[in-house]
């Protein structure tokens, strides 16, 4: 690599940006250089499904314009299933290799304005209903951090191209933690955003229709700065135009600016999966370094989550008990990685209930998962399923403001999961799908790393009730020494400024505690 090219990828995004629109730096140096990376980073680790070829084309018209936006000659990867024109939205599918985009998503279009440059496409998992990264036509994406491990998912190739240095900024879509989840398990900083704070038009997903839970598209990038710099640009009047069903709220720099201290609810379990004891220990770590800042740190309860995980996230995204989906992958090799969520969706459910009743005494979570996979019986069954999620939000809310909170830092499923072992713990995600469920914005910051004596303490870990999904996640987790362990950080709706301010504020007193003990 020459040296040029070293310097342009060492380069923080903002610094990066304020170079090209000074003309320091050329946009052709900039897009080469993460291109040759990108080529070399899926040499390594699988994560990219294609290079778009009309990016040099598009380079051209960006030099063109009279105006530069915040993102001008910035290259920026997508994800698999955010519409590019002429280009596919595979899902991870065989049967949509036939099918090519007519236009560009709202998101892209904007990125387009912005000066950003779409160079390349990412891999995801076969149906994105898995936090792994794997599919029958693309194959395995690896982590760049440790070749036995995942990114996560289902944003895992950006999780992975970002992770690697072959991107400075990406974009990913999340239904259960599918940015959130890719940002722990990398090391990255990603925001799930409010539900309709970004466009969806153009992003089209395996199963469409669902309402109980909310998906997102949102940012993955290094640090927070990025993640700013990317949501001042899209927060914009073309966006507004382009999609009138987006709030026309631009970023309010005064909420993220702002220097007043917070109330911050805090917890390290949502009592329903206890996750591994790093990752409680950076929630207990960031909590004494915000209180040392002068925050006021008061433990919170989220409500109910067993409930919410059973009878609102899954019987939300299995509302039709799988049908769907099983009829996509009858067209299709199952990949081994998402064999065993099928192999549950292919019960009949005369047969789930009936084993959820003989395995309730000794698994009672699976036994409630059978159930719930089962779906809802009628339409009326789906309009009281929609009126319990309705309820269940106004039961946090209010619960937040009885404890008079601005902001939760809470835990993130983590650290990076080896290989295949996503596809066997559906249930794991219960610390990021909350907030789908919710349609709060959340994001994932990385605050420290797994050490050895984590791993030693891991030993000993029992889980919450000491079944065969708890044994299933300490294997999991296994042999992580050194990968990134992250926090999450949420908001109310509409609130994306104040998470990315308490983002800011955990990555600023991480870096300088890090700093501390180098010295």
């Amino acid at each position: 690599m020459c040296e040029q090219a070293a310097n342009i990828l060492s380069l923080p995004l903002v610094e990066l940006a304020e170079k090209l629109r000074e003309e320091s730096l050329s946009p052709e140096s900039v897009l080469y250089a993460y291109m040759g990376k990108a080529f070399t980073v899926n040499q390594e680790v699988n994560c990219v499904r294609h290079f778009i070829p009309e990016c040099e084309q598009h380079l051209q018209k960006l030099k063109m314009q009279t105006k530069k936006g915040l993102l001008y000659g910035i290259p920026v990867s997508i994800k698999d299933h955010i519409g590019y024109k002429d280009h596919l939205s595979t899902c991870g599918f065989v049967a949509s290799l036939d099918v090519l985009e007519e236009e560009d998503s709202v998101l892209v279009k904007v990125l387009k304005r912005q000066g950003a440059n779409p160079f390349v496409i990412t891999n995801v998992p076969q149906s994105l209903m898995t936090y792994g990264c794997s599919n029958s036509i693309f194959g395995q994406t690896l982590n760049p951090l440790n070749h036995r491990k995942g990114p996560g998912g289902s944003s895992g190739g950006e999780g992975a191209l970002i992770a690697g240095g072959g991107s400075i900024l990406g974009f990913g879509t999340d239904t259960g933690g599918s940015i959130r989840l890719p940002s722990s398990f990398c090391g990255l900083c990603g925001l799930k955003p409010t539900g309709d704070r970004l466009s969806n038009i153009g992003i089209r997903g395996p199963v469409d229709g669902i309402l109980s839970v909310t998906t997102s598209v949102g940012p993955l990038a290094r640090d927070v700065d990025s993640l700013v710099l990317c949501m001042k640009a899209l927060l914009c009047d073309y966006m507004f135009q382009l999609d009138p069903l987006v709030p026309p709220m631009p970023f309010n720099e005064e909420v993220y600016m702002s220097t007043a201290p917070l109330r911050i609810g805090y917890y390290d379990t949502d009592g329903y999966f206890l996750l591994p004891p790093c990752m409680r220990r950076a929630v207990y770590e960031t909590r004494e370094l915000l209180q040392e800042a002068g925050h006021t740190l008061v433990h919170f309860t989220p409500p109910s989550v067993p409930y919410v995980m059973n009878e609102l996230f899954i019987k939300g995204i299995f509302a039709d008990g799988g049908s769907t989906l099983l009829a996509l992958l009858g067209k299709d090799i199952v990949d081994p990685s998402l064999k065993p969520q099928v192999n549950f969706l292919r019960i009949p459910n005369l047969i789930k209930k009936s084993l959820a009743k003989i395995i309730k005494p000794w698994f009672p979570r699976l036994a409630n998962q059978l159930n719930a996979l089962c779906g809802v019986r009628s339409v009326k069954s789906l309009w009281e399923q929609h009126d319990k999620v309705k309820a269940y939000r106004k039961k946090f809310v209010d619960e937040w403001r009885r404890c008079k909170l601005d902001v939760i830092l809470c835990p993130v499923l983590g650290p990076a999961f080896t290989l295949r072992y996503p596809g066997k713990l559906l249930a794991a995600v219960s610390s990021t799908m909350l907030y789908n469920v919710l349609n709060f914005p959340a994001g994932v910051v990385p605050v420290t790393t797994v050490t050895e004596d984590d791993e030693e303490v891991l030993q000993q870990y029992q889980g919450q009730y000491g079944d065969p999904w708890d044994k299933k996640l300490k294997k999991a987790v296994e042999g992580a020494v050194g990968l990134p362990v992250a926090v999450q950080c949420v908001a109310l709706p509409w609130q994306e400024e104040l998470c990315l301010r308490l983002m800011k504020e955990v990555e600023t007193l991480s870096c300088k505690r890090r700093e501390k003990k180098a010295l």
